[in-house]
């Protein structure tokens, strides 16, 4: 995915990229960056190049190539394929890609992520927001763009790819059994402009259309809503096994334990069964659309 390029002049027409900056508390990613890095500097001395000399036969900086070198920059896919090049590793380095593909995104996110891609099941109820799963790529820059404080240009392209990345799931074979329930708030809200926020309706469309997903909504006119305490999402697993997490219960932490993951199922069941049916609410989705 394209990321924001700053231009930074270093002489010979050669630019430092501005992102990817290794999260300083992500132990296990800051180690394959420090490793590959590792790699390149022992290719580049190896082939008897100065870093200043490796930078301007791949058009980047000296500074960029040192700070790859010293894993302090996560180099993207396309710096890989020219240093492979330049330093005749004969594809070794371009081999690295997928381990550098995956710590790009915050730790969070991998997690959340390797979660979601061994569910079989998952149960969402969103209160605010969309659910990353249903959001546009447009939609989440626009969303996360409202956080305070401001993320800076590198934070946000990352957040928005790794949430992206998340999207696989819908690719998955056998499907995994998908249900999220969604405030009419969040659906009314024009995040990032009348334009983007009629596309993502749209989105929620075909997405509602998929045979494993459900997509339903709660009316702001259910007094008697049981959701009040905030989001809930639960993921189940072909082993039995479960975890969830609900803004209102045990703290907001991750749980695990059955009895505590059944009083989430309850709470989720209560607010689907208020819900409008899967139905009802594309019907609800398309009224929206039209009023926009």
């Amino acid at each position: 995915m394209s990321m924001v390029d700053d231009g930074t002049e270093r002489g010979n027409d050669a630019v430092d990229e501005p992102g990817w900056e290794v999260d300083p508390d992500d132990e296990p990613g800051a180690a394959v960056v420090a490793a590959v890095g590792r790699q390149i500097k022992i290719w580049r001395e190896a082939a008897g190049l100065r870093a200043g000399e490796l930078g301007s036969a791949m058009g980047y900086g000296e500074d960029l190539i040192y700070k790859v070198e010293g894993g302090s920059r996560i180099p993207r896919p396309e710096f890989m394929d020219a240093v492979d090049v330049a330093v005749g590793a004969g594809g070794k380095l371009a081999a690295m890609k997928p381990d550098l593909a995956e710590v790009r995104y915050p730790k969070k996110i991998r997690d959340l992520a390797k979660l979601e891609a061994k569910a079989v099941e998952l149960a969402a109820y969103g209160s605010h927001n969309l659910h990353g799963l249903l959001q546009t790529e447009e939609y989440a820059r626009a969303l996360l763009g409202t956080r305070r404080p401001i993320l800076t240009p590198d934070e946000l392209e990352r957040a928005v790819a790794g949430r992206m990345a998340r999207h696989s799931i819908f690719d998955r074979s056998p499907a995994p059994e998908l249900c999220f329930v969604q405030e009419e708030a969040s659906l009314r809200r024009p995040i990032g402009g009348d334009a983007i926020w009629r596309r993502q309706l749209e989105n929620l469309l075909r997405i509602g259309e998929l045979p494993f997903v459900d997509i339903q909504v709660m009316p702001t006119s259910r007094w008697d809503h049981p959701g009040t305490g905030g989001r809930i999402q639960v993921l189940k697993f072909s082993d039995g096994s479960a975890v969830g997490r609900a803004d209102d219960e045990f703290a907001g932490r991750p749980i695990s334990h059955p009895k505590q993951l059944r009083i989430l199922e309850l709470g989720f069941g209560s607010i689907r069964a208020r819900a409008l049916t899967p139905e009802e609410s594309q019907a609800f989705i398309v009224q929206v659309l039209g009023e926009t």
